[in-house]
């Protein structure tokens, strides 16, 4: 069957890979599940593993099958399946386990080890293919209802995750109740994790490089947040009208922006850096500064990778309410279909060149 590719190490090797159809029995104990996929989802991951700055292959390989957000249906499972059956709507996650603790209990995304698995990203290979068999364990059904958002769901994981793991890291203030957050960055992550603060109850600040009017503008102004040009309003401008924010998500993928953060945050607050800066850049910062405010402030800075099952159930749960809430806003972010996996070339150009393609997507087959 055909899958879409790349050579890792190898830069702007991405190509049509034929590869052997899998079958339920590769997971064992009748745990297996095959889904028939649907769509892909692409990113700026994507553009950057075939730009060979980072991924892997599974050993034995050579090829490096991409693409991380999966949406499919499922085709047939094993014997001992309980969670879904064939004809459901689901969507899979990304890491896979390897040997230490946090991998055992299922919290794989948190691993200690320093080697990770990651589908369609490192070591193991992704969804941007015709079928794949997986675990159970790794399977998240989709509510029928959802269908329309389809490749949302891995990245609204993400975004469920980075509010989650603030809100239980700050656990350690006993009453810490944030006011005011600022989310930077207007890309999927930026926008859904804007969605996800505005459910909390919190007055939120979406800034990002793009005046107004614009897309990214009307969805997060359609999620009944705040706008916030850089090109018209700095940063440092905003804090002088908001006061300093107690939460900072950052989702720029730019590494200059998500040490800038750290400077204008509040006391007792927490910055979450949710985007990953493939490259060699380098900065100077205000070390002294920083390093004085943080202690004194007992301020937090929080990674935040990919989800387990829990943070897709916790989006997908988001994705719903959002949909009663703001009708119609979210399916804005699915601006640039791709129809069929041969196509993989304009896919990649509109990673690479369009500046418009909000949230690229592959058609793979239909329902």
């Amino acid at each position: 069957m055909k899958a879409v590719a790349v050579t890792p190490g190898t830069p702007n090797s991405v190509h049509m890979e034929e590869i052997a159809k899998p079958t339920l029995d590769q997971v064992a104990g009748g745990l297996g599940v095959m889904v028939r996929v649907l769509k892909v989802g692409v990113d700026a991951t994507d553009r950057e593993i075939n730009e060979a700055l980072y991924g892997a292959a599974p050993d034995g390989d050579k090829h490096l099958v991409i693409g991380h957000e999966s949406f499919g249906i499922v085709e047939a499972v094993g014997e001992n399946v309980k969670r879904v059956k064939p004809g459901d709507f689901v969507t899979a996650t990304v890491r896979r386990p390897g040997g230490s603790i946090y991998d055992l209990i299922g919290t794989n995304d948190m691993t200690s080890e320093e080697t990770y698995y990651e589908r369609g990203i490192n070591l193991r290979h992704g969804f941007l293919t015709e079928y794949f068999v997986d675990e159970e364990e790794y399977i998240v059904r989709v509510p029928e209802g959802l269908k329309h958002l389809h490749v949302l769901m891995e990245p609204m994981s993400c975004a469920a995750k980075a509010v989650h793991q603030a809100y239980e890291a700050q656990s350690r203030m006993k009453v810490w109740s944030p006011k005011v957050a600022y989310v930077l960055g207007a890309g999927q992550i930026g926008l859904l994790a804007t969605l996800v603060l505005k459910l909390k109850g919190l007055q939120v600040y979406t800034l990002a490089r793009g005046k107004a009017p614009n897309l990214k503008a009307e969805i997060v102004r359609g999620i009944e947040a705040e706008y916030v040009s850089t090109a018209d309003t700095s940063m440092e401008q905003l804090v002088a009208k908001t006061g300093k924010p107690d939460l900072i998500i950052e989702a720029t993928g730019n590494s200059s922006i998500a040490f800038e953060a750290m400077k204008h945050l509040g006391h007792n607050g927490v910055v979450v850096w949710a985007s990953i800066t493939g490259g060699d850049k380098a900065i100077q910062v205000p070390s002294d500064s920083i390093n004085l405010n943080w202690v004194l402030g007992n301020k937090l800075l929080l990674g935040s990778v990919n989800g387990n099952r829990n943070h897709f159930e916790m989006g997908i749960k988001d994705l719903a309410l959002g949909e009663m809430m703001y009708p119609g806003v979210l399916e804005k972010i699915l601006t640039h279909p791709v129809d069929g996996l041969e196509n993989y070339a304009e896919m990649m150009r509109l990673l690479v060149e369009d500046k418009t393609a909000l949230k690229v997507f592959v058609n793979v087959a239909d329902e």
